[in-house]
C-alpha cells in the first residue's frame, strides 16, 4: 500500500509532473517522428500521476481518521479538482463499460465539446466504426489484467477528425466502488487547439453564416414545395431528400405511412462514397420495427441524438445495426406533417466526422417536415381535384373529333383555371351530322355537371329529332324541371349536304369567314336555357360554299384579358380570321390560339372551345 505524503510534498510532486508534461508536449511538437518514444514518457507520466492520487488518497484517508470525515472528503475533492484541471494533457476517465465518468480541460478543447455534454455517454461511440470492436477489447483487458495498453486509433466527433495514439490504464478512484480506466489521447495528425480558444462555431461569423444557412434552405424548400411538378405528381419528398442531402446529411431517409404502417420510401446515402448496397439494405429495412420511427410517429414529434448511444434506433440487417454500418454519428427524425396529420417520417444521418446535430436543427428540420406533409396533402387533393376535373372533362368535350363527310373540322380546348362549364361535341344524327357548343353561366362542380347534362341531351335527343330547334327546347324543358337555378349559353346545328341548321339559346354568333377575308356575324341571340319555361331560340340556316368558313367559339375567348384588363373580343378575332383566309380549319383554330396566348401572356382563366367547319 502506498504510503501517505504530505500536502506540501504532493503538491511539489504535481508541479514537477506538469512541468516534465510541459516538456513532453514540446518534444512532440519539435520531434513529430519521435512519437513512439514519447508516449512510453507519457505512460510513465501517467504511472506516476497513479502514484500521486493513490499517496494522496492515503493521505487524505488519515487526515480522515484524525479530523472527520467530512473535512477529509472536502480536501480530497479539492484536490482531485485541481489535478485534473492543470493536467497538461486530454486525459478521459472511463468506467468499465466505457462511458465517460469524468473528462479535463484539454479533452473538450480536442473534442470540440464541454464537460457537461461528454459526461455519461459512451466513449468507444467517438472511436471510428471499424475500431471500435477493437477499443473495446483492450479496455477489457486493461480492467481484467491491470496491464496498460496503448494503440493507434481514430477519434471523430463535433465535425473534427483526430488520428491518436490512445493509452489506456487502469486505476481507482477515491469515492468509486470499481475500477476505472484512464485514457490519454495524443494526437498525431491534428494540431491541439490553444486552451482557452474560441470554438469557431461560436464566433458571432459562424453564428450568422448557420442562421443564412437555415434561411437559404427554407427558401429553396418553400419554391421546391410550391412547385407546379410538385402539386401535379408525387415527386415532393424525393425533391426534399435530394435537396437535403446536398448539405445537411450524408443519408436522408423517407418513410411513408399506407394503410396504417410505415413504408420505406427513399433513401439517399453520401454520393462520393460506393454505397450502392449499403442503400439497398437501408431500403429493404422495415421501417416498423425501427424504435426511432415508431416513436416519432406514435409521438408526433422529432427526436434528435446529437451522439448516436443505441446503434439499434433504425433496425438492424445481417451485418449488424444500421446505424453501424452507415458510420451514423449524430441523427434526428422527424414527423412529415402536422400534429394529428402525420403522413410518415423523414431521418437524417451525419457521420462522426460532421458537425453533430442540434436543438436547433431539430426545430429546423421539424419545420420542413410539417412544410413537407402540407404539400403532399396538397398533392393529394391536387391529384383528386385533377382526377374529378379530368372525369368532368370527358364529360363535355368528344374524345377525338370525328370526320364529318364533305367537310373539314378543328376543334381546340382549354381548361381554365377551375373546374370550368364550356363544351363542344360532334355526332351523328340522320342523314347527316350534328354539334353543339356552349356553357353554364358560372365555374365549378356543379356548373360542369349541368353542361355535361346539357351535352348529353341534345347528342340524346338528335336520335329522335330532326331539328336542332326541337332537340333545344326540350332540353330546355328538362333544365327548368331540374331547378337547378343554373343557366346554359348553347348553339345546336344539324348538317346535311352543304346546309347548316342553327339553334341559338343566347349564345354569340358565330362568326362566317368569306373567301375574300371578309367576316359576317351568323345571327346569335335567343335566351339562355333554363331561365324561362318556354325556351327562346333564334334560328338560322345557312349553305356553306367552297371558301367559306364558320367559325363557333366560347365566351371564354373573347373575355380573355390582357395585361392592361383589355378584353380579347370580337374584333381582334375578325381580325385573325381575316389573316387566316383560306386557310384549312386545323390552322384556323391554332392561329386564334396563338394569338389570344400572345394577347393574354399565357394565362387562361376561363375555359376556351373554338370549333371550325369548311367545305372540302
Amino acid at each position: 500500500m502506498t504510503d501517505p505524503i504530505g500536502l506540501a510534498a504532493l503538491e511539489h510532486a504535481l508541479d514537477e509532473l506538469i512541468g516534465r508534461v510541459s516538456s513532453l508536449r514540446a518534444a512532440r511538437a519539435a520531434y513529430p517522428a519521435e512519437l513512439a518514444q514519447t508516449l512510453d514518457a507519457a505512460l510513465a507520466e501517467l504511472d506516476t500521476a497513479t502514484e500521486l492520487l493513490a499517496a494522496a488518497k492515503a493521505e487524505l484517508s488519515g487526515a480522515a481518521r484524525n479530523k472527520g470525515g467530512r473535512s477529509a472528503s472536502q480536501r480530497e475533492l479539492k484536490l482531485l479538482r485541481q489535478v485534473f484541471r492543470v493536467f497538461p494533457v486530454p486525459v478521459i476517465v472511463l468506467d468499465g463499460g466505457g462511458v465517460i465518468r469524468r473528462i479535463n480541460a484539454e479533452t473538450s478543447a480536442l473534442l470540440g465539446s464541454p464537460d457537461g455534454f461528454l459526461i455519461g455517454r459512451s466513449f468507444p461511440l467517438l472511436v471510428d466504426v471499424p475500431r471500435r470492436a477493437a477499443f473495446r477489447s483492450h479496455l477489457t483487458a486493461v480492467l481484467q489484467t491491470g496491464q496498460s495498453a496503448a494503440f493507434e486509433t481514430r477519434l471523430a466527433h463535433q465535425g473534427r477528425t483526430h488520428v491518436a495514439q490512445l493509452a489506456l490504464t487502469r486505476l481507482t478512484m477515491p469515492g468509486e466502488p470499481q475500477q476505472m480506466v484512464a485514457a490519454v489521447a495524443l494526437p498525431t495528425q491534428v494540431q491541439l487547439p490553444e486552451p482557452g480558444a474560441r470554438r469557431p462555431e461560436q464566433s458571432d461569423a459562424g453564428l450568422l453564416m448557420t442562421a443564412a444557412r437555415r434561411q437559404e434552405l427554407l427558401a429553396r424548400m418553400a419554391t421546391l414545395l410550391l412547385d407546379e411538378e410538385s402539386q401535379r405528381r408525387p415527386v415532393a419528398l424525393p425533391r426534399a431528400a435530394r435537396l437535403l442531402a446536398e448539405e445537411w446529411a450524408d443519408w436522408v431517409i423517407g418513410d411513408v405511412v399506407r394503410d396504417g404502417l410505415p413504408r420505406r420510401s427513399v433513401v439517399l446515402g453520401p454520393k462520393d462514397q460506393p454505397v450502392a448496397d449499403l442503400v439497398r439494405l437501408v431500403e429493404r429495412a422495415d421501417p416498423a420495427v425501427s424504435p426511432l420511427v415508431t416513436q416519432v410517429l406514435d409521438q408526433g414529434t422529432g427526436v434528435v441524438h446529437e451522439m448516436v448511444e443505441d446503434e439499434s434506433l433504425l433496425g438492424g440487417c445481417a451485418d449488424g445495426p444500421l446505424l453501424t454500418v452507415m458510420g451514423a454519428g449524430s441523427l434526428l427524425c422527424v414527423p412529415i406533417g402536422a400534429e394529428g396529420a402525420v403522413r410518415g417520417a423523414l431521418t437524417l444521418v451525419r457521420s462522426h466526422d460532421r458537425q453533430p446535430y442540434t436543438l436547433a436543427d431539430l426545430g429546423l428540420v421539424q419545420e420542413l417536415g410539417a412544410h413537407l406533409g402540407m404539400a403532399m396533402s396538397a398533392q393529394d387533393s391536387f391529384r383528386d381535384r385533377s382526377q374529378a376535373a379530368e372525369a368532368l372533362t370527358a364529360s363535355v368535350v368528344p374524345r377525338n373529333l370525328p370526320q364529318i363527310p364533305g367537310f373539314e373540322a378543328a376543334a381546340i380546348y382549354h381548361q381554365g383555371a377551375s373546374v370550368g362549364a364550356e363544351f363542344y361535341d360532334v355526332f351523328p344524327v340522320k342523314d347527316g351530322w350534328g354539334f353543339s357548343l356552349g356553357g353554364a353561366v358560372g365555374s365549378g362542380e356543379e356548373a360542369a355537371s349541368v353542361s355535361a347534362m346539357v351535352r348529353g341531351g341534345l347528342r340524346v335527343l338528335s336520335v329522335w329529332e330532326s331539328d336542332p330547334d326541337q332537340a333545344v327546347r326540350k332540353v330546355n324543358d328538362a333544365l327548368v324541371a331540374q331547378r337547378s337555378g343554373m343557366f346554359v349559353m348553347a348553339v345546336a346545328g344539324y348538317v346535311k349536304g352543304r346546309t347548316i341548321t342553327l339553334s341559338s339559346a343566347g349564345h354569340h354568333p358565330a362568326a362566317l369567314v368569306q373567301p375574300d377575308g371578309s367576316v359576317h356575324s351568323v345571327s346569335g341571340g335567343g335566351v339562355p336555357l333554363g331561365i324561362a319555361a318556354e325556351a327562346e331560340t333564334a334560328v338560322e340556316e345557312i349553305t356553306l360554299t367552297p371558301g367559306q368558313t364558320l367559325v363557333l367559339y366560347s365566351e371564354g375567348l373573347i373575355s380573355s384579358r390582357g395585361q392592361d384588363g383589355e378584353p380579347y373580343g370580337e374584333e381582334r378575332l375578325a381580325d385573325v380570321l381575316t389573316r387566316s383566309v383560306a386557310q384549312p380549319p386545323s390552322t384556323v383554330v391554332k392561329s386564334i390560339e396563338e394569338d389570344r396566348h400572345a394577347f393574354s401572356g399565357g394565362r387562361v382563366w376561363d375555359e376556351i372551345v373554338v370549333l371550325a367547319l369548311r367545305v372540302a
